[in-house]
């Protein structure tokens, strides 16, 4: 490593739209919680970095919160796959985890709507 610079990779969030618009259930539901923060559209890896904090705030939302405790370890197991391709230089590794947190995400989109409000 140079003794003045240093290199670095950040995941930054790509919505067109932002987050409200790919994933309006979730950023609803987190939008209780904090709006200017779902405005800022997080990256999901963000979210899923920050996840035991929201897990912890959804405590009146059972229904939302059980989604998120029922895919939580595998989002945590990606999230820290990714963490360590990312320290490993394997970019293409990591990006390939990326895609299955979508995934997730997809699929938690999909169960909020089967939720009864």
């Amino acid at each position: 490593m140079s003794k003045h610079m240093q290199l670095t990779v950040r995941i930054l969030p790509y919505y067109k739209k932002g987050l409200k618009e790919v994933y309006p259930r979730i950023a609803r539901r987190f939008g209780y919680l904090d709006e200017a923060w779902v405005d800022e559209s997080p990256s999901l890896l963000q979210i899923v970095g920050d996840l035991d904090k929201l897990l912890y705030q959804l405590e009146g939302d059972p229904p939302f919160r059980e989604l998120f405790l029922k895919h939580k370890p595998a989002l945590h197991k990606f999230y820290e796959q990714i963490e360590e391709h990312v320290a490993d230089w394997q970019l293409s590794k990591a990006d390939r985890l990326l895609y299955k947190i979508e995934d997730i995400f997809d699929e938690i989109e999909k169960e909020i709507g089967r939720i009864k409000e």
